[in-house]
C-alpha cells in the first residue's frame, strides 16, 4: 500500500489510514487517494478542534470556580468583563497546531498554508486577551486608585491601538514570509502618511496627558465649550473624543484637542464648593430715584420693621457706614435707592438658602438709557431646581416691594401706562363743559 504524499508516515498515520481503507471496504467505495486523503485531514483536524474546545472548557470551568471562590470584587469584574473567556480562546488553535503535523507531510504546501493560518489565529486572539487583561487592569484602578477621576481612557486606548498594530505587523510578516524588522523598516517611507492618517489619536492622546496632567477635566464635570454647542456633563474622554451629555439628553462628542486648543469652563469649583453664584441686574427707572424724607423713611419703618434699627444708626451717624465684610448691610438713607439697597442686603442675609459665609453684594451698575441697573451678587445651593427657584423667589420680591421704596422697575411704554397716569392723575375738566358731557367723560 502506497502511503500518499500529503499524509506523513509515522506511525500514527498509518493506523488512521489502514482503518480508513477498512471503512472505504466496508461501505463498498473504490479506493481514491484524494477521498483519503480528505478524509484522514478532516479526522485529524476535527480531533484537534474537539480536543482544543474540550480543553479550553475544562480550564475554564476551573478558572470561574477558583475565581468564584474568592468572592471579591476582582474577581465579580473579571467574570463580568469576560476576561476569562476571552483569554481562553486562545487555548483551541494552540492544541490544533500541536496536532497539525500529524495530518500532513511536513513538506507538504498545505500544512504551510494551515500553519500560517492558525498562526495569525493565533495572534489575534492572543490580542483578544492581552486587551481584556488590559481593560480589566484599568478598570480596577479607575475604580479603586483614580479617586481625582482622571481621564485616562485615553491611555488604555493608545496601549490597545499598540498590541493591535503589532498584531497586524506579525501577521503581515507571516503572510510574506518575511521578518517584521524588516517590514518595520520598510515603514519608514510611510511615515509621513501615518503621521497624517493617525494625527486625530496622537493630538487626542497628547491633548489626554495635558487634560490629565493638569487635572483640568474629570469624568461627571459640567463643562461648556463656547465655540461649540456642548453644555452639559462629560460621560466619557477617549483619545478621539470627550462625548459631553447635554442638557437636553443630547451628546455632543469633540476632539480633546479642541478643549486644549481653545478655552472651556469647568464648573467642577462650585460643585466641589457647594455653593452657586446669583449675579443678576434689575433695571429702575431714573425718574423714579429720589432723596429720602421723612415720610419715605417713616413708611418704610411701618412697612418693613427690620429697617428701623438701621435708619437710625444711619440717622444718629449722620454719613454713611462702609463695612468691608463679606455679608453685610451696605446701604445709605440719601436715596430711596439706597435704601432698597440696605433692604436688599437685610433680605439676603436673612434668606435660609443664602450662603453668609460667601460674598453678599447689592450694588448699582452703570445707567444706561433704560434706567438704572441694581445688581445682586450671592450663593446659594447648586441644586439646578432649588437654585432656580431662590433666584426667581428674590426677583420676584424685588418686583412686589419696590413701590414701597416709591422705586418702579423699567418697561418699554405702552397704552397700559398711559391708561394708569391718567388714572392717577386725571386732567381737570373745564369749567364750561355741559353736564350731560362732563357726565359722559368721567364714565
Amino acid at each position: 500500500m502506497d502511503t500518499p504524499d500529503l499524509i506523513p508516515s509515522h506511525t500514527v498515520a498509518t493506523w488512521l489510514l489502514n482503518h480508513i481503507h477498512r471503512f472505504l471496504d466496508w461501505i463498498g467505495l473504490e479506493k481514491d487517494k484524494t477521498i483519503e486523503e480528505i478524509i484522514y485531514v478532516m479526522i485529524i483536524v476535527g480531533a484537534a478542534i474537539l480536543l482544543g474546545w474540550c480543553v479550553r472548557r475544562l480550564i475554564l470551568l476551573g478558572a470561574r470556580k477558583f475565581v468564584k471562590m474568592r468572592n471579591s470584587a476582582g474577581a465579580r469584574l473579571l467574570l463580568q468583563q469576560r476576561v476569562l473567556t476571552k483569554c481562553s480562546h486562545i487555548i483551541p488553535p494552540l492544541v490544533i497546531l500541536a496536532l497539525l503535523p500529524f495530518a500532513f507531510d511536513s513538506t507538504s504546501k498545505l500544512l504551510t498554508f494551515f500553519e500560517k493560518g492558525l498562526y495569525i489565529y493565533t495572534l489575534i486572539v492572543a490580542a483578544i486577551g492581552i486587551n481584556a487583561v488590559l481593560g480589566f487592569f484599568w478598570t480596577r484602578f479607575d475604580q479603586r486608585e483614580n479617586t481625582r477621576n482622571l481621564p485616562l481612557k485615553g491611555i488604555l486606548n493608545l496601549v490597545v491601538g499598540i498590541v493591535w498594530g503589532i498584531v497586524v505587523i506579525i501577521a503581515i510578516s507571516i503572510i510574506i514570509n518575511k521578518s517584521p524588522g524588516m517590514f518595520l523598516a520598510g515603514l519608514g517611507a510611510l511615515s509621513a502618511a501615518l503621521m497624517l492618517v493617525f494625527k486625530d489619536t496622537i493630538l487626542g492622546f497628547v491633548a489626554g496627558i495635558q487634560l490629565s496632567e493638569n487635572d483640568m477635566l474629570h469624568v461627571g464635570d459640567w463643562i461648556v465649550v463656547p465655540t461649540t454647542i456642548a453644555n452639559g456633563i462629560v460621560v466619557d474622554v477617549s483619545l478621539t473624543a470627550v462625548k459631553v451629555r447635554n442638557w437636553d439628553n443630547t451628546i455632543v462628542s469633540l476632539p480633546p484637542y479642541t478643549l486644549i486648543s481653545t478655552s472651556f469652563q469647568n464648573w467642577r469649583g462650585m460643585s466641589q464648593s457647594g455653593w452657586r453664584q446669583i449675579c443678576r441686574s434689575i433695571l429702575f427707572d431714573t425718574y423714579y430715584v429720589n432723596r429720602c424724607d421723612d415720610a419715605l423713611l417713616q413708611k418704610v419703618i411701618k412697612l418693613h420693621p427690620e429697617m428701623q434699627s438701621f435708619i437710625e444708626d444711619e440717622q444718629k451717624r449722620g454719613k454713611p457706614n462702609y463695612d468691608p465684610g463679606l455679608a453685610t448691610v451696605n446701604g445709605t438713607i440719601e436715596t430711596n435707592l439706597g435704601l432698597f439697597r440696605a433692604y436688599m442686603c437685610k433680605y439676603l442675609l436673612n434668606h435660609p438658602l443664602i450662603g453668609n459665609n460667601q460674598q453678599i453684594l447689592v450694588r448699582v451698575m452703570e445707567p444706561t438709557g433704560q434706567g438704572i441697573p441694581l445688581q445682586l451678587w450671592c450663593f446659594t445651593t447648586t441644586a439646578w431646581t432649588a437654585y432656580e427657584a431662590v433666584q426667581s423667589e428674590i426677583f420676584e420680591h424685588i418686583a412686589a416691594v419696590c413701590e414701597d421704596f416709591d422705586l418702579e422697575i423699567f418697561n418699554y411704554p405702552s397704552g397700559t401706562d398711559t391708561e394708569i397716569i391718567q388714572m392717577k392723575n386725571p386732567m381737570p375738566l373745564p369749567a364750561d363743559m355741559p353736564p350731560e358731557v362732563s357726565a359722559g367723560t368721567a364714565k
